[in-house]
């Protein structure tokens, strides 16, 4: 009876820890430039590292300046084994606060989306 009892014990141990992996998401873990960062210099791209890799076909970000209005971005790419999605910015952003709002699907069909601010204060 006690291994039966174990043996349950270590199936229901090993499911939960199982569906953790199968049910994985892409979450962002840094960012440049950085999550509520201040930077003294306009960047010229954004760098998001996330914990998965991505879908670049669904992957992408909407960038609002200190006016919200868009700024128009290009040049979208995967790095560092598809885990770092990296969007090209226009040469000379003005001084002010900035908003990226990003969205992104994992290779495993996941998708995720949040936001974040910097701020370009030279």
């Amino acid at each position: 009876m006690r291994n039966v009892i174990l043996s349950a014990a270590f199936a229901a141990v090993s499911s939960v820890t199982l569906s953790g992996v199968a049910y994985a998401h892409a979450h962002l873990e840094a960012a440049q430039p950085p999550v509520n960062g201040t930077v003294k210099q306009a960047p010229t791209e954004l760098d998001l590292k996330f914990s998965e890799e991505l879908n670049l076909k669904f992957t992408g970000v909407k960038v609002t300046g200190p006016d919200k209005k868009e700024i128009k971005t290009d040049g979208d790419m995967l790095m560092d084994g598809d885990k770092t999605f990296m969007v090209n910015l226009p040469a000379g952003l003005g001084a002010g606060a900035y908003k990226v709002e990003w969205h992104a699907l994992s290779q495993d069909g996941h998708k995720t989306h949040g936001d974040y601010k910097f701020t370009v204060k030279p």
